[in-house]
């Protein structure tokens, strides 16, 4: 399969406000708006991308309709502390506080108006245990 795009989709009853929230915090931008689906992409990296979707629509089927549960968004970013810094002054749920983890990343989790858990990732030099787990390309710098 040669895939030509990837971007997750929250399905909500709030798409205007999952929409704002993500730019208004995330700096991202809606490239598509309608009442019942925003798509968004990054601001600052046009291969980063991310859909709100009504849960109720006809599009999906009626089995999996409703909202979003069990979703964990990873972004990862150049400067955690700063996002850290501006999530707290904008009083955004902070529910794992910023810290560095022996493999490899330094990060916090916050959550979006559904609920959504998101982590904000800078990548790190893992632990030495840590490393030996990594394929050596993938390793941070």
């Amino acid at each position: 399969m040669k895939s030509t795009g990837y971007y997750p989709v929250i399905m909500t009853e709030d798409v205007a406000g999952t929409a704002r929230f993500y730019c208004t915090h995330f700096g991202f931008r809606p490239l598509f708006e309608s009442d019942w689906y925003v798509h968004l992409q990054s601001a600052e990296e046009e291969h980063v991308a991310l859909a709100i979707l009504d849960g109720s629509h006809e599009t999906i089927p009626a089995i999996a309709r409703g909202r979003v549960s069990g979703l964990l968004l990873n972004f990862e970013v150049v400067d955690v502390d700063a996002l850290y810094a501006a999530c707290r002054r904008a009083e955004l749920p902070i529910l794992q506080e910023i810290r560095d983890e022996d493999f490899g990343q330094r990060h916090f989790i916050t959550a979006d108006p559904n609920g959504v858990l998101i982590d904000i990732i800078k990548p790190i030099p893992p632990s030495a245990e840590f490393a030996a787990m990594y394929e050596t390309s993938a390793l941070p710098g």
